[in-house]
């Protein structure tokens, strides 16, 4: 309904010009439409009548008639237009255009709300990308589930998505994570010996040490211990990251690509990448390191790349796998991290920009963190100290779906409290059973109804005359916003609003279906019966499609 108000608009604007009733416009603004708060005030409203007025040196109020004035609705979706406030155009759209949603939603059905936005763009997520240095935790889940529904989201708004995780596997992480290892074998060997002061204390380093132990006996003890700890990296980091993949497909997320940084290194792309930036004189030599002239493209300050010792950061490694990206030929380029991340995004964007790419094809979105409560206490996570609850805990304790949904229920942008005991309520407090089971219930609905004959529902002519109550009009009209929602989330980037909508929903059929006395839905009337059942099938379409877009099940029964 938006993108038909808004072009309306935009052609009456067109038209007013082209008469001389208004000034010329170097561009028409986009037309933007609100649903106002007030019913009594439309179904839509928009303020370009005030957002031209200082190019046309009049009233918005007059230009807002002027506006109205050159509407053509050759199609009659309106039913009345009007200047409201100080140059609001409020639009009532025809009850009986309503009804056209509802049948889209039953023609389309698994496609209802899908669009062309993206007009085939080919977009690259990289999200999760947690180090193989130990078990995914709950902010990892958050990161998952924002990168997976946002890539639904895009595919669902006619992108082209491809999914990746970088796979940390080089550097100081990896071989802090050999030392550990290599000290807890040893003690199971016998030996008396601290961690290092940076060492990881998990249980899990204690659960590789034995692995390794029973893999390799004790042969160990007699390499080098250079060697040694780089055995026990490689082991671990490949151990770590198996059940990283596992946790993830029990979380139902999955890549198109796994991309490894040392990779980078053995394919020399890091080092080329080094000699491209000293040709262009983008890094220069100080006190025996290299630093990358980061500040000239907005950091605040240059970025070493290759340290004095001669061993490179990681920033040096960032540069060149961002590189590899932008040769794959993506249209944009995206990163979800953590928010602890924030300081890293002016480096990275100013590396782009360094090579010549555009700045603006580079996006990261900041996951805050997750505030892990049981029963309204706080459950504490250290990933070094090993007192943290892991994803797939998590998982375990409370299922895939409500882990999902309750990531996603806030914007990434603000800290969510995830309660354990909350995400296992089966009552309306939990809000994915709350959404869930509206679908349970119209599906027994159905059930029902075929059980007294009422099959095949489908449309028929007499439906508007049967289904006109108030409740039943705002359910079609909340059912009209899912495609302006989908659309939304993906321009936006704004995966939280999928959920809430679903929410609102869910709310709307609840208070409908429990006024039996005015909504029953089967009942002896059988016009009647197949119009209110046409009506919540669609919901339930709906609803299922909103689910599957945050990779959360519609379940039959509950």
């Amino acid at each position: 309904m938006k993108d038909k108000l808004s072009l309306l608009v935009q052609h009456a604007i067109t038209s007013a010009l082209t008469a001389g009733h208004l000034h010329s416009l170097e561009a028409i603004p986009p037309i933007v439409m609100d649903i106002p708060k007030i019913s009594a005030h439309g179904d839509y409203s928009t303020n370009i009548a005030m957002t031209i007025a200082a190019s046309q040196k009049k009233a918005p109020r007059d230009i807002a008639g002027i506006i109205i004035d050159h509407i053509e609705d050759s199609d009659r979706l309106l039913s009345k237009v009007e200047v409201a406030g100080a140059g609001f155009i409020n639009f009532f759209i025809a009850q009986s255009k309503w009804y056209e949603v509802l049948k889209a939603v039953h023609d389309k059905d698994k496609a209802y709300g899908t669009s062309q936005l993206g007009l085939g763009k080919c977009v690259q997520i990289e999200f999760v990308s947690a180090n193989p240095t130990g078990p995914l935790h709950v902010g990892h889940g958050r990161c998952a589930a924002v990168g997976e529904t946002l890539s639904a989201i895009f595919k669902a708004a006619g992108y082209d998505v491809e999914k990746e995780y970088y796979v940390n596997d080089s550097g100081r992480q990896i071989r802090t994570l050999g030392e550990s290892v290599f000290v807890r074998y040893q003690q199971l060997l016998g030996k008396t010996i601290d961690l290092p002061k940076d060492g990881y204390q998990g249980a899990y380093i204690k659960d590789l040490a034995r692995m390794l132990l029973d893999q390799e006996g004790q042969r160990l003890m007699d390499l080098p211990e250079d060697e040694a700890v780089a055995v026990c990296a490689r082991f671990a980091a490949e151990k770590i990251l198996a059940e990283i993949r596992e946790d993830l497909v029990a979380f139902g997320i999955s890549f198109d690509n796994w991309f490894s940084e040392q990779s980078l290194y053995d394919s020399g792309a890091v080092q080329a990448v080094m000699i491209q930036c000293k040709d262009q004189a983008n890094v220069y030599e100080h006190e025996g390191a290299l630093w990358f002239r980061t500040k000239d493209f907005g950091d605040e300050k240059d970025r070493v790349v290759v340290r004095a010792n001669g061993l490179t950061t990681y920033f040096a490694s960032d540069i060149a796998y961002h590189k590899d990206k932008f040769e794959r030929g993506f249209d944009r380029v995206l990163d979800i991290w953590g928010a602890d991340h924030h300081g890293y995004i002016p480096r990275v964007a100013a590396s782009i920009q360094a090579l010549g790419y555009d700045a603006d094809r580079f996006q990261v979105l900041l996951v805050q963190m997750v505030n892990l409560l049981r029963g309204g206490k706080p459950v504490t996570m250290s990933t070094r100290a090993g007192e943290f609850v892991t994803l797939r805990e998590v998982i375990d304790e409370v299922g895939r779906d409500a882990a999902r949904f309750l990531f996603l229920l806030r914007h990434y942008e603000s800290p969510l409290d995830f309660d354990l005991e909350l995400a296992k309520k089966e009552s309306n407090e939990n809000p994915v059973y709350y959404v869930q089971y509206v679908h349970a219930r119209i599906s027994n609905i159905l059930r029902k109804a075929e059980e007294r004959g009422y099959t095949n529902i489908s449309w028929d002519e007499d439906f508007p005359e049967l289904i006109n109550l108030s409740a039943e009009i705002e359910l079609i009209k909340l059912m009209a916003r899912y495609p302006e929602i989908l659309g939304q989330s993906a321009l936006l980037m704004e995966p939280h609003r999928i959920p809430f909508y679903l929410k609102e929903l869910a709310g709307a059929f609840h208070a409908y279906y429990h006024d039996r006395n005015k909504h029953k839905v089967v009942s002896d009337d059988a016009r009647l019966s197949a119009a209110r059942l046409y009506l919540v099938s669609a919901i339930r379409i709906i609803i299922r499609n909103g689910l599957a877009l945050m990779g959360v099940s519609a379940p039959e029964t509950m």
